[in-house]
Parts: C-alpha cells; structure tokens; sequence
C-alpha cells in the first residue's frame, strides 16, 4: 500500500491546530504518518499534540503520529526537518488551520498513485479558501493545470503547497532553500517539478478539491516580500528577461482590467 506523510509545521497555534488535526484523524485511508514539527511552542499547541497522539494510539486502527518539539529557525527549517524524517512515499505539507477537504481526500490518492503504471513524481488537486470558523470563502483564483510542467509556475504558483503531493524519493534531493523567508515554497515546487521531469516522472492531475487554506497565511501576511522574492525565484528558474514579460504582461493586464 501507498503510505503518505502528511508533515504539519506549527509554533504557537493552539487555536488552529485542532481543526488540522481533526481532518487529518478522519481520513479512512490509513497507510498515513502524520509528523508534526513544533517549534517549542509557548502556548498550549505541545498539550494538543500530546493529547491528539494519545487518542490516536489507543485506536484499534491507528496511524503512526510522531511528535518533534524543539526551537527551529522558522517554517521552511521545521519543513525541512520533515522532508529528512518523512518515511511514506509522499509527503504533503499541511500546517496549522490548513485541513484536508473531507475524509476521502487520502484514499483518492492513494488510487492515483497505486493505479499508475509508474509512480508519479507529483500529485496534484485544487484549493478552497476557509475561514478562521472553516467556512468556504472561495476557490482559490488560479486553477491547477490540466497538465503539469515545470514551466508551468512562470504563470505563477498555479498549485497551492498544501495541495502538491512530492514522491519522497524526489525530496531527497530537494530541500526548502532557507535563502528564502517567505516564497520557498514556490522554489521548492518548481525544483521537484524539474526533478521529476528529469527522472521521466509523470505529475499527475487528482481533480480533485485536496484542501481547505485557511486564509491569511504568512505569504499574505508579508506580502511585498513574498513578491520580491518570487521574482528572484522566476528569475533563477526561466531567466530575467522572461521574468520581466510576464510581469510587465501581469501589470498590463490588471490596468486593463480596471
């Protein structure tokens, strides 16, 4: 059977937490390693976690929930913490007050993966934007890809990072670069892209929603910055003078629009 990493970062998130762990808990696939790297947090997320191990423990058909709380030098280090521990086949990043959609989103994967005649390098699905209360907002403004390339993100982040399923053996060799403070993750995705692409791995498209974002996230939060570093990102990746058409096109395009 396929077994999936869902890694969870979070520091100081009593408050969100529960929600992630809940819809992690419901999953009816159970071949799931749920790790969960706390940054010693300092309100009540460790009692949380604690407790939720517990609960998940004493079930007769349990997953296998492991725990690592200790002073980190922000997310993209705590990611990179799990991207070395993960031991499923895929891992998928989903942090604090971000939820899997509904209680068959690991079971469809899981099919995509053990269908195909090779295991794909990436699975994908779309994104709903939630709520503090999980209540839908909206689906999230750029659509995933019918296909995907990894010149696919010179559009942008088509893929949202909690909706990106990385085969562990690509992760490997592909760590969050910590140059970077807030649009890593952007990076990240095209380097594996590249990576799959290289190894002829196919990237797969779930159609399906994966999961709920919870709106306002750190990138949003530090918006200028996120886009500062984008555009070194998009220019180390597809060069200058293509980063500099495309958002020369983007800024045009919104003019237009009003």
């Amino acid at each position: 059977m396929i077994k999936i990493t869902i890694a969870t970062c979070t520091y100081n998130a009593a408050q969100e937490l529960p929600a992630t762990l809940e819809s992690v808990k419901r999953q009816k696939y159970r071949e799931v390693e749920h790790l969960i790297v706390d940054g010693a947090s300092k309100d009540d997320s460790l009692d949380i976690l604690l407790r939720y191990k517990s609960q998940n423990d004493a079930m007769e058909n349990s997953m296998d929930v492991k725990i690592i709380s200790e002073p980190d030098n922000g997310l993209y280090e705590a990611m990179n913490k799990a991207l070395c521990r993960a031991t499923g086949d895929y891992i998928l990043f989903l942090n604090s007050g971000d939820r899997l959609h509904d209680d068959e989103t690991l079971t469809r994967i899981a099919e995509i993966a053990e269908q195909s005649d090779v295991l794909p390098g990436v699975i994908y699905g779309n994104t709903n934007i939630i709520d503090q209360n999980g209540t839908f907002l909206r689906k999230r403004r750029l659509e995933p890809p019918a296909e995907l390339h990894w010149t696919s993100f010179k559009h942008g982040m088509l893929i949202c990072h909690q909706a990106f399923f990385a085969s562990t053996k690509l992760t490997l060799k592909c760590k969050y670069n910590l140059s970077y403070r807030f649009s890593a993750d952007y990076d990240w995705c095209i380097r594996l892209m590249k990576e799959s692409e290289q190894r002829g791995l196919p990237m797969v498209n779930s159609n399906i929603v994966v999961a709920d974002y919870l709106e306002g996230g750190m990138t949003k939060k530090n918006h200028r910055k996120s886009l500062i570093e984008r555009f070194k990102i998009m220019s180390s990746h597809y060069g200058l003078l293509l980063t500099l058409w495309y958002h020369a096109y983007f800024v045009l395009r919104l003019i237009f629009k009003k």
